[in-house]
């Protein structure tokens, strides 16, 4: 039996990719899970480039503990580059990658993972803008819809979601459709 209610947090911060945000949360939400929103302040409203949904910050990134989480979401956009100036931030990420944690980044999400200095001997993608700034942080980057290393979990662009989400939930051992 499937165990539910898994723990699952997402990085945001302002100007996210709207989709990158919006279907891994509605697939982890769909069946019980737990989606909790880390931004730089609690209770912060969060809207995305496109301006077609908003969220509203559970926790801030100095008040999370990675242990308490199964999954960790990063959605693209201009969102990470506002988290990876964040010291509190970047200490949840790394703390989170020495537990073993899933760590799931799309579009321009391995921006923080790089700022964290979690990319060294890894092989991933993200969004093709990014790809020297990857591979300057030590990481192979190739242009696959999805990859896994680890626990780094790893796509380009919305157009890679229904692949990103079916290695989340994959990894979750939990039915999402």
């Amino acid at each position: 039996m499937e165990q539910m209610g898994k723990k699952v947090a997402f990085l945001l911060a302002e100007g996210y990719e709207d989709s990158e945000m919006k279907n891994p949360y509605e697939a982890i939400t769909k069946n019980g899970n737990d989606a909790v929103i880390i931004s730089l302040e609690k209770e912060a409203v969060l809207t995305g480039k496109k301006e077609t949904i908003s969220y509203t910050s559970h926790l801030s990134a100095a008040e999370a503990d990675p242990r308490d989480y199964e999954a960790i979401i990063i959605p693209g956009g201009k969102s990470p580059a506002k988290l990876l100036e964040n010291g509190d931030m970047v200490k949840f990420i790394q703390e989170a990658d020495q537990l073993g944690i899933t760590i799931a980044a799309i579009c321009h999400g391995p921006q923080l993972l790089a700022k964290a200095g979690l990319l060294q001997g890894r092989t991933l993608t993200g969004y093709p803008g990014i790809a020297d700034e990857v591979r300057a942080a030590g990481a192979a980057f190739v242009d696959r819809e999805v990859v896994v290393h680890n626990n780094l979990i790893t796509s380009r662009r919305p157009e890679d979601e229904p692949a990103f989400i079916e290695q989340i939930i994959n990894r979750l051992g939990v039915s999402a459709y």
